[in-house]
């Protein structure tokens, strides 16, 4: 799975969980600063986790605040 389509599956999940704008959230976009509270963050990551067949870290830590580097962190998990 590519960086794009990692994004797209990222941000459509985002959009659909805080029922905003997929035109809203940017790379530098955190989950905080799209308007999620810590449920909205854990429903996020359960879901990528479901949807990708992948294991996520149950918080968002530091490495993952931005939208950005929620992607390179999946990316990464396809390349190993």
């Amino acid at each position: 799975m590519n960086h794009q389509e990692i994004k797209k599956i990222v941000t459509k999940i985002v959009s659909r969980k805080l029922k905003i704008s997929m035109d809203e959230i940017s790379p530098d976009s955190t989950l905080k600063d799209l308007g999620a509270d810590s449920l909205d963050e854990l429903e996020v990551i359960l879901e990528l986790e479901q949807k990708l067949d992948i294991t996520l870290p149950d918080e968002i830590t530091p490495e993952l605040q931005t939208i950005g580097n929620l992607c390179k962190f999946i990316e990464k998990r396809f390349e190993s």
